[in-house]
């Protein structure tokens, strides 16, 4: 710096100074400011080594607190490891709580299966220990009957024993069937219907008081058993089906000359799709059959079969008629028995004349029959369209029965009348009329034979087996194929049928594997639906498989308790069933003590478990019956065998597999084929190279092919045979013809002819199928042997067709039956998948009640409940965007409400309500808020709700829905029955019992009223045409067979309430029996009695009175004290002086009922405490109390031993005593003995669930006092 600087020394004082070697000896002073620096450095170093220090306090203070936390982790962790474990524990332990839990729910459920087994089987030991007391005390009393009347006769008796032998003595009977009156020598006349009914109606089991003092005429009582058992004896001149349709097909056959070939020409080719497309919606097939002119020799036979077929015939003619025609004019038109539709159409030139045998023929047919003319002036097109007017119109009217009496009746008619029938009868159960009516016809074909083949030896085992006491497993007829075990059945069916009408006989004819007939599922809900049908009875009934498997032996111990008489089920072919001994475990169960089971099976493929049962084997045929066989199949071709021939046949059909039924059937058919063409002898060496039914159908097939004119019918005939080998459920005509564009109805009709013929096929419900399953496997051999490929080549076909069919909007029942199927067997999951989202395919089958079959299918797709419902949702609201107009709209309500039931029944509540509610709102838009089809979606939507538990939310809904089916049908439709029944049933899980019962009543007379206008399935119409058919034939002819034959048709027309009709026919039965049988006979009496009854109907008393009166005179003279026809009009007569109050002229004849009934059951029966408890009230109701007292005590005494102390009629005894008591002044008693009945009452109301009006029950079937009665004076019953 060029001066001297110094430094301050720590060791120098203050003024030192230090010399600066660099300067020359000059000393200088150091500057304040650097002093000022250093001493702030210095203070900066002291903060510094403080703030390090600190820092470093802090880092050992952070470090001890980690470690701290370390050691805390580390107790935490094994804490929460400790916590883990007893989780783990916990969780092992709540998991084998559970499973304690539910195998305790297991134990449980076996006990109580084992309780309700238990108890039914003390049930059935009880019942039939009753059942055999009554039997020895009633053939007890029969002994002592007769031993009288042998010594009155002066024959001295040594055996008592020996007495059974009399010829003359009434059948012993047990207790409640029905006794066969009618069979012996007294009365020498047969059972009509009129005397059935009145011995079913008095003679059913013990009788209520009700039926003896408040019915107004015989048959106001009658129920739906009666009416079966009347329907039952007139099958001969009733038909369950119309004669017009030959197996659910119209078949139009038509006739015409080469003038008039344009009109037919015009009218195959412009007018019968439109009739078929119109059968089609009605679940009809429609087949127009035609034949050439040429080559009439070769299609003769084949024509005559066709016109008995046919539904409707139709004759073409213009100028002339060539005389080939004649005969099939003849044979349609004056000899047409079944009176079924012919029509004439005549085209007419104005300067043209017919010729004389039109003419001549026009005259016959005008006189002997009433076919329809078409007298037609003017060009081809305009009279095919005539003809095709007429046709429609015939189809409509006459055929198919859906006559419209008015125009808007369309709306209704058409879509929700002809929809839903089914629900009109059982509620919202679902039921397939092609299923029964494929039934009814395997049951008429299996029956189809002209010989017994000496069943009678099997009829006495079938006999035994119903006559013997519970409880008796099933009885098995075994047999090797075609053995004849449907043969067997169904003729026995027909004898039981014919003698014992009250016996409800409920069959199943299971047909081909895989069939729709074999699904165990749709054959026990067909046979619950048919006991429901005949018990009346109305209830909910679960469509899911295993739930209806499970439930139904509760339903049938419920509905035969319902049941009169005897119930007998026959499934025929039950090994056919997939997986049988799994689904027909039922069978194992005991049965009720009044049913009866019969299944047929075959040796090889009987289940081993079922080989225990009681077995009926069917032997081979003899001899006898081969030579027999063959004979009437011989015979009817007009063709003789020598010595030698028959020899050889004998020695042939001597092995296990040619001595059976359809082999000798089959065999007798092919000689008679060929006998009066061909060589015979050469015949006989083919057939003996058969040595089994198979190699036998394979010969015929061979034979047919050679009666084939070319190669192109042989081809056809293969196609057609394969094409129904592969089917599911068989194939129409008119879907053979659409599938084979070549095949014209001729050819069709000469191929089926010729198979039919030959037993290779038959028909069912419309549908062409093999006949026996043998032909199946023969077709199988002859045409298939090349495996997969083939099989599904035909496959393939069928599904181009019916995919082609839903393509063009055209689902049917077929396509939903078959396509989905075809699918099923092709493996093809994803195409079988698009065919269940068709909206329409679903909704047909779920309609016809083909749940199980639904649900396999979307199984086998692998989808779940869940994903199911969405993507039909998903494709509903798909749909609903291509919709518009009103109509597609309806249609569009219609699969929304058919997505929410399917749902529902799924258990899928929740999703099941968002489709009905939209349902709803759409049909309230596009149709009217108060129209019927909206009470249908409130009606299912608060069925949701009611298994939702929101019975608030159901009872609005039903009431709504209730309205307005009573303002759309009136207050009587069996539609508001319904709506009643949904109520009761609600009000019933809501503890409402006394509400519920009030419904109940009211749709009981609703339903009552409505069959009675109704009638049976097999309907009123039909039943007229026939009845004047039957007017007709028996007016010139005086026979105890037409005068009984009258007396039916009045009792039939008076179920009608048509009584004006019914008098008449009464009238003449009377005068006709009076004629031929004698004014004394008991027919008289019968004719008379049914007279009274309808007099006493139209309230003309005095006319009913002498009748009586007459009718009394006449059984007691004619009959037995006991007999029930007089105890029949005894009591009528004493209900007719009741109500015209000459209660003095009552009196004896209720005491006289009282007399008879102790005499026919014994003082202690409990039919003797009805009688009583009728003379009871009416001792009431001419003030004599003291009479009345014992009459109630003894009846309830007999009431409590018979049924127990909470038996219904006890509780209405208790309730007359405690009127009775009440008006003596002894309250206390009379609070105590109503007490006692209302307690019976709910224990009832609670049993019985209230779904049906109970035999039992005491709102119709025991009377009460109380209701005629007041506190201070005796008061007439009412009316029912």
């Amino acid at each position: 710096m060029g001066t001297a600087s110094s430094l301050v020394s720590p060791a120098g004082g203050v003024g030192e100074v230090i010399e600066d070697t660099y300067g020359g000896g000059e000393a200088c002073e150091i500057p304040v400011e650097e002093l000022e620096c250093v001493a702030e450095y210095e203070r900066l170093k002291k903060e510094y080594e403080i703030f390090r220090v600190s820092k470093n306090n802090e880092v050992a203070s952070m470090v001890k607190k980690e470690a701290k936390l370390d050691r805390e982790n580390k107790r935490l962790r094994a804490e929460l490891q400790a916590l883990q474990k007893t989780y783990q524990k916990i969780l092992r332990e709540k998991e084998c709580a559970l499973e304690a839990k539910y195998q305790a729910m297991e134990r449980a459920a076996t006990f109580e299966h084992d309780r309700d087994k238990v108890k039914r089987q003390f049930k059935i030991f009880r019942e039939t220990k009753e059942n055999e007391i009554q039997d020895l005390l009633r053939a007890k009393r029969e002994l002592e009957a007769k031993l009288q009347r042998l010594q009155a006769q002066g024959i001295q008796v040594f055996d008592p024993e020996e007495s059974d032998s009399d010829d003359n003595c009434t059948d012993v009977t047990a207790a409640g069937a029905q006794s066969e009156y009618w069979t012996g020598g007294a009365l020498g006349s047969e059972p009509s219907m009129g005397s059935m009914m009145q011995l079913q109606q008095s003679f059913r089991g013990p009788e209520f008081a009700h039926s003896s003092i408040d019915v107004e005429g015989p048959f106001a009582n009658i129920n739906r058993d009666d009416w079966d058992a009347a329907v039952a004896s007139l099958l001969q001149v009733t038909p369950l089906f119309s004669h017009s349709l030959w197996s659910n097909t119209v078949r139009c056959f038509i006739i015409n000359t080469d003038e008039t070939q344009p009109e037919v020409e015009i009218f195959i080719r412009n007018y019968s799709p439109k009739l078929q497309r119109t059968c089609e919606t009605m679940g009809y097939f429609f087949q127009v059959v035609h034949f050439p002119a040429e080559n009439e020799n070769h299609f003769k036979d084949v024509r005559k079969w066709e016109i008995e077929k046919s539904s409707l015939v139709v004759l073409l003619l213009h100028l002339t008629l060539p005389s080939c025609l004649l005969e099939d004019c003849e044979e349609a038109f004056l000899k047409n028995p079944e009176e079924k539709p012919r029509l004439i159409y005549h085209r007419m030139d104005d300067d043209g004349v017919s010729s004389g045998s039109v003419q001549q023929l026009i005259e016959q047919i005008s006189c002997v029959n009433k076919a329809k003319m078409i007298d037609h002036v003017g060009g081809v097109e305009e009279g095919t369209h005539k003809i095709y007017t007429c046709v429609e119109k015939i189809i409509k009217q006459d055929i198919l029965g859906c006559e419209m009496t008015e125009p808007e009746g369309k709306d209704l008619g058409n879509k929700e009348e002809s929809t839903a029938p089914e629900e009109e009868v059982f509620g919202d159960v679902l039921w397939d009329a092609h299923d029964e009516q494929e039934q009814m016809e395997a049951f008429q074909q299996a029956s189809n034979s002209t010989c017994e083949l000496g069943f009678e030896k099997y009829f006495e085992r079938l006999n035994d087996l119903v006559a013997a006491p519970a409880p008796i497993p099933p009885l098995l007829v075994s047999g090797g194929p075609g053995s004849g075990k449907s043969l067997l059945l169904s003729k026995w069916i027909q004898l039981q049928q014919k003698h014992s009408p009250n016996t409800l006989i409920l069959y199943h004819f299971v047909g081909r594997p895989m069939s729709t007939s074999s699904e165990s599922a749709l054959i026990i809900k067909r046979l619950t639906l048919k006991l429901m049908q005949h018990s009346w009875l109305v209830s909910p009934l679960t469509l899911d498989p295993a739930k209806l498997l499970e439930e139904f032996p509760r339903w049938l111990e419920k509905l035969s308790a319902r049941h009169q008489g005897s119930i007998i089920i026959i499934i025929d072919s039950i090994d056919q069933i997939q997986q049988a001994e799994k689904h027909m475990k039922w069978l194992i169960d005991p049965l009720p003590v009044n049913v009866r089971v019969i299944v047929s099976v075959n040796v090889e493929t009987c289940p081993q478990a079922w080989r225990l049962w009681p077995t009926l084997h069917l032997d081979p045929l003899n001899s006898k019956d081969v030579k027999s066989l063959i004979s009437a199949e011989c015979n009817s071709a007009n063709v003789k065998l020598t010595k030698e021939q028959e020899k050889k046949l004998e020695r042939h059909c001597r092995s296990a597999t040619t001595c059976n039924a359809l082999y000798v059937t089959l065999l007798g058919k092919t000689i008679a084929c060929v006998g009066s063409t061909g060589n015979i002898d050469e015949t006989l060496q083919q057939c003996f190279q058969c040595q089994d039914t198979v190699s036998l159908y394979r010969l015929v097939l061979r034979s047919i092919q050679e009666s084939l004119r070319n190669d192109k019918e042989k081809g056809l005939l293969r196609e057609i045979l394969c094409v129904i080998g592969v089917s599911h459920n068989g194939i129409s005509e008119s879907e053979l013809m659409e599938l084979y564009p070549e095949l014209s109805s001729a050819v069709l009709a000469l191929l089926v002819h010729s198979l039919h013929k030959m037993c290779l096929l038959t028909y069912g419900c419309g549908l062409l199928k093999f006949q026996h399953l043998q032909a199946w496997e023969m077709v199988r051999l002859e045409y298939m042997e090349e495996g997969e490929n083939v099989i599904s080549a035909y496959r393939q076909k069928l599904v181009d067709y019916f995919t082609m069919q839903l393509s063009r909007d055209r689902v049917t029942w077929r396509s939903a039956d078959e396509l989905p199927w075809l699918f099923q067997q092709q493996g093809d999951k994803q195409k079988l998948h698009n065919c269940l989202l068709n909206l329409f395919v679903s909704q047909n089958l779920y309609k016809r009640g083909h749940f199980a079959e639904l649900l396999s299918y979307w199984q086998l797709v692998g989808k779940d409940k869940s994903s199911m419902a969405a993507e039909y949702f998903d494709s509903l609201k798909e749909y609903e965007k291509s919709c518009e107009g009103e109509e597609s709209m309806i249609c569009l309500a219609d699969l929304y409400e058919t997505l929410g039931r399917f749902l529902k029944d799924l258990g899928l509540l929740s999703q099941a309500v968002a489709p009905l509610q939209r349902s709803l709102e759409i049909r309230e838009t596009a149709l009217d808020p108060d129209h019927p089809r909206v009470a249908q979606s409130l009606h299912q939507l608060a069925g949701v709700y009611v298994q939702w538990k929101k019975f608030g939310n159901a009872e609005q809904l039903y009431k709504q829905a209730l309205e307005i089916s009573e303002n759309a049908y009136g207050a009587e439709h069996p539609r508001v029955a319904r709506e009643l029944d949904a109520l009761a049933t609600l009000y019933q899980k809501q503890n409402k019992y006394e509400q519920a019962e009030q419904l109940r009543k009211k749709s009981f007379k609703i339903r009552q009223k409505a069959a009675r206008r109704k009638g049976s399935l097999c309907g009123f119409a039909l039943l007229r045409q026939r009845a004047l058919q039957l007017e007709e034939l028996t007016l010139g002819k005086d026979t105890p067979d037409n005068a009984r034959t009258l007396n039916e048709l009045g009792v039939l027309y008076y179920l009608q309430n048509n009584l004006e009709t019914a008098e008449l026919f009464l009238k003449r039965s009377l005068e006709m029996r009076e004629r031929v049988l004698g004014p004394d006979h008991p027919d008289c009496a019968q004719s008379l009695n049914n007279l009274a009854a309808l007099y006493n109907e139209k309230k003309h008393y005095d006319k009913a009175e002498e009748l009586y009166e007459k009718a009394l005179d006449i059984r007691r003279r004619a009959l037995a004290p006991d007999h029930p026809s007089l105890a029949y009009t005894v009591k009528h007569l004493a209900v007719l002086y009741k109500k015209m109050g000459k209660l003095d002229k009552a009196v004896p004849l209720y005491e006289l009922a009282v007399e008879i009934r102790q005499k026919s059951f014994g003082p202690k029966h409990p039919s003797v405490a009805t009688a009583l408890v009728n003379l009871a009230v009416l001792y009431c109701q001419m003030k004599k109390q003291t009479e009345a007292l014992p009459l109630y005590e003894r009846a309830l005494k007999i009431y409590e031993d018979s049924f127990g102390h909470m038996h219904p009629r006890v509780g209405e005894t208790l309730k007359n005593l405690a009127v009775l008591s009440y008006e003596g002044g002894d309250f206390e008693k009379a609070a105590e003995l109503y007490k006692r009945a209302m307690e019976i009452k709910e224990a009832e109301t609670l049993l019985i669930g209230g779904k049906a009006t109970s035999r039992h029950s005491s709102s119709g079937d025991t009377f009460s006092i109380k209701s005629a009665l007041s506190p201070n004076t005796f008061l007439e019953p009412g009316q029912r």
